[in-house]
């Protein structure tokens, strides 16, 4: 496959993880230049304030706890306050949570409006739910390459399976599957890291976060020369080589509000949206 030219025509911006921040997106959506946006766009808990449907359905102190517990890795914990609050109100809290989710992706829904974007689900978001909710001009993509200025992008949704069951996660071998049928690609984009320990050990939370073994596979048979993805908050290495290609993590949009930019130069962080 002929890959990507020294010099070439051809931006766009990057985001992952915006997890609610749509003011901060739409600002991004309306520089008029491809958005990629690889996931995560709900907001259920910012693990640093609480703030997020959690909070809203649940109470915010309750939402700091939850958010306590995971920070600390305290997993049992968790599973009591959860117990502790829903208790026999799972129905209750299922039929709240999902109005909630709905507004946020109406408000995603704004933020690209008019925009040429190209938008990935992650393992908080509802897959077909997204779909439904982009707007005019916004392209749902996941197992399938676009073609934007000549180059194949390849696009590759999901978060790794948990006990929990998300609707955005997906099984080491759907994700192989996914990345066999994209074939030969310029650019990949995911929201999962690959399984490069530097890629998804988190620096706050002191512990390796999920990662895919497909993805770094995929990377090292078929040597895109860039790969994107988000997923980890705050990674050890925001960037990192495997064989010849380029591995760069786009988010976390909710707290930075910046883009990744790629052009002729290169990668590079886009300006700030000044907007929150």
């Amino acid at each position: 496959m002929e890959r990507l030219p020294t010099t070439f025509r051809f931006v766009v911006l990057l985001v992952s993880d915006i997890h609610g921040r749509f003011s901060a997106l739409a600002e991004v959506a309306s520089r008029g230049e491809p958005l990629l946006v690889l996931g995560d766009l709900i907001n259920l808990v910012d693990y640093r304030t609480g703030e997020g449907i959690f909070a809203e359905v649940l109470g915010i102190d309750f939402a700091r706890r939850i958010a306590a517990s995971r920070g600390g890795s305290r997993f049992e914990e968790m599973r009591s306050l959860w117990a502790e609050r829903v208790g026999d109100r799972y129905e209750w809290f299922r039929a709240a949570l999902s109005v909630e989710v709905e507004k946020q992706y109406r408000l995603m829904r704004e933020a690209l409006e008019a925009s040429e974007s190209y938008v990935t689900y992650g393992n908080v978001d509802r897959p077909e739910l997204l779909r439904q909710s982009l707007p005019e001009g916004s392209r749902f993509v996941d197992g399938e390459v676009v073609v934007i200025e000549g180059h194949r992008v390849g696009f590759a949704g999901g978060g790794l399976t948990t006990p929990m069951n998300a609707s955005g996660e997906v099984s080491d071998q759907e994700m192989a599957d996914k990345l066999a049928g994209l074939g030969e690609v310029d650019i990949l984009c995911t929201h999962l890291a690959p399984a490069v320990p530097a890629l998804h050990f988190d620096v706050v939370t002191g512990r390796f976060e999920r990662a895919s073994r497909p993805i770094l596979d995929y990377l090292l048979e078929v040597r895109p020369r860039y790969h994107f993805f988000g997923d980890v908050h705050q990674p050890q290495a925001h960037q990192w080589r495997v064989g010849s290609t380029l591995c760069r993590n786009v988010g976390y949009f909710r707290a930075t509000r910046r883009p990744v930019r790629l052009s002729a130069d290169g990668v590079a962080d886009g300006l700030r949206a000044e907007i929150g």
